[in-house]
Formats: structure tokens, sequence, C-alpha cells
């Protein structure tokens, strides 16, 4: 996908606030990797909980309004198996809606034993940039679709034709 077209695309941050510090340093990664890959047309969509993302990546998706979704939110284990349902049904979820939608869907999805290892993986964090990494995978599998989805001999070559 060239430079031109990522910065047409139009973006959802669907963010999980459950941990708002992390929230909030998850979206400022991915807002300026969207934002230095040109893309200045974000919308942001707002949950309590990590386990609502894939249904409002969903809505997102099939709203026909974003070109890519990146989903961020973050989950610390605790003391009960919660932990691992709401991870395994985020993750499912996500993967879901982009397979179903075909609209790339950026797994921004913090899932970690502590704090100290979340503060790690965001931004200004001793780690990885996690909300970075989940913008920049989103606009990735674009730049593929845009390859794979080109002119052919007067016509549109698609995945499904």
């Amino acid at each position: 996908m060239t430079q031109d077209a990522i910065a047409g695309s139009r973006v959802a941050l669907c963010v999980a606030t459950f941990y708002s510090e992390l929230a909030e340093k998850l979206e400022a990664g991915a807002r300026e990797a969207l934002e230095e890959a040109g893309v200045a047309d974000v919308d942001r969509f707002e949950v309590p909980g990590a386990f609502e993302l894939p249904l409002i990546a969903k809505y997102a998706a099939e709203s026909s309004r974003y070109r890519a979704i990146v989903c961020l939110g973050a989950v610390i284990r605790g003391e009960t198996d919660h932990y691992d349902y709401v991870c395994r049904e985020a993750a499912r979820g996500i993967q879901t809606v982009q397979l179903e939608t075909g609209v790339p869907c950026g797994f921004g999805v913090l899932t970690v034993d502590t704090m100290a290892q979340a503060l790690d993986r965001v931004m200004g964090g001793s780690k990885r940039d996690t909300g970075r990494h989940a913008a920049e995978a989103a606009l990735a599998s674009l730049a593929v679709r845009a390859e794979l989805v080109r002119p052919v001999r007067g016509r549109l070559a698609s995945p499904r034709s």
C-alpha cells in the first residue's frame, strides 16, 4: 500500500479503559504510529474492559467507515480463572472480527501477570510499545490487501475471485 493510500485511510481505535493509565499509554503509542503513517482520520470508541472489545470492533468493521481497527486494552492476572477467560475471548473475538469482515484488526491487548510487566509494554516502557505495534500490524495488513487486490487486465483482482 502506498503512503498516499494509507494517509487516506480512516481508522477506529477501540479502547478498553479498565486500567486507564495503560489505556492512555497504549492509545498514545497507536496514535503516534498512525500519525507517522499519515493517518489523520481516527475515531475512538471506549468500553470498560477487554471482553467488550470484539463487539465494538465488529460494530466499527460492519459500519463500513473504517479501513482498519486497532483494539487496545490490558488484562492483568489475578487470583481466579477470570484472566484466562477474558484473554482467550478477547483474542478469539478480535480475530473473528477481522476474518469475518476483512477489516484488519490490530491486537493491542496486554495479557500480563503484573502491572510492572504492563508498564514495560506501553509507550515509554522498557520492552516495547504494544499500542504502536498494534497500529503498525493493522496498517501492514492493509498493505498486503492492497497488493493482492489491484487491477489485473481491466478488472480488479480479488482474493475471493
